[in-house]
């Protein structure tokens, strides 16, 4: 049986209780100094208070749990050799804030736009011998320190390095009961830049063996890989995921810009 919780609206917060707030959320210093809040607050102004960039940082609660995080989702071609996939959902986390939830080191990463909140789920393959835990990190930077953050992960190979690997959700009498972050296999981080989100999912095996060798997607997919990451398809797993959830949270930060 799937567990699943339902994602919990937030009170609107006055402005200036909201950088306080912020600071409280993120800890470990992550923002820190008045530049850092000027930056953010700047830039988040900037994009306009109708701007669909700005309303797109509510939908983590405006959006029905089975429209962010299908139940079951389609990968068609998805796998090794152009392999079909259907991935099934096991259970929904509830909404968290980002500390402690995420690693530290990707915390700090996250630095320049912040958290407002973290969404996660976790996905079987259709034989259950493959667990995926998918995530979005709302976050508090506008549209400018958004794609300056995208630039940066992909300038210093920040998505491939195993220390700003994402945690693993492990949901009870499922399969993916052992999935912890000794489990985890291959993983993709993905910063958004029409929507003020960074995208992660994170694949292990589904009988809770420890991983000592993770790959990040992009190398387990290649096929000169022979790791038991890639052999058993888990960088398309985590990829295939990712992409499929955030192309539904693509039609719903599109629905916003409608007038």
């Amino acid at each position: 049986m799937e567990t699943t919780t339902r994602l919990r609206p937030v009170p609107a917060r006055r402005p200036a209780r909201a950088a306080a707030a912020a600071c409280v959320v993120l800890g470990l210093g992550l923002i820190g100094g008045a530049a850092a809040g000027s930056m953010l607050s700047g830039d988040s102004a900037a994009a306009g208070p109708r701007d669909g960039f700005t309303q797109a940082r509510g939908l983590w609660h405006s959006t029905p749990v089975d429209t962010l995080f299908p139940r079951t989702l389609t990968g068609t071609g998805a796998g090794p050799g152009g392999a079909d996939r259907t991935w099934t959902r096991l259970g929904v986390a509830p909404d968290t804030t980002c500390t402690g939830r995420l690693d530290p080191m990707l915390l700090r990463a996250l630095q320049p736009v912040g958290c407002t909140r973290l969404v996660r789920a976790t996905y079987a393959d259709a034989t259950s011998t493959s667990v995926t835990t998918v995530g979005m990190v709302f976050t508090e930077g506008g549209p400018a320190a958004t794609a300056a953050l995208r630039k940066r992960f992909a300038a210093e190979g920040l998505g491939r390095r195993t220390d700003l690997m994402p945690g693993a959700y492990p949901v009870k009498s499922t399969a993916a009961a052992s999935f912890g972050d000794r489990q985890r296999a291959s993983w993709t981080v993905n910063v958004l830049t029409d929507a003020p989100v960074v995208m992660y999912a994170v694949s292990g095996f589904a009988d809770g063996r420890t991983v000592t060798d993770p790959q990040p997607a992009s190398v387990a997919m290649e096929q000169s890989q022979t790791t038991a990451a890639a052999q058993a398809g888990l960088g398309h797993e985590a990829k295939g995921i990712e992409e499929r959830v955030e192309r539904a949270l693509r039609k719903d930060v599109a629905a916003t810009e409608k007038p």
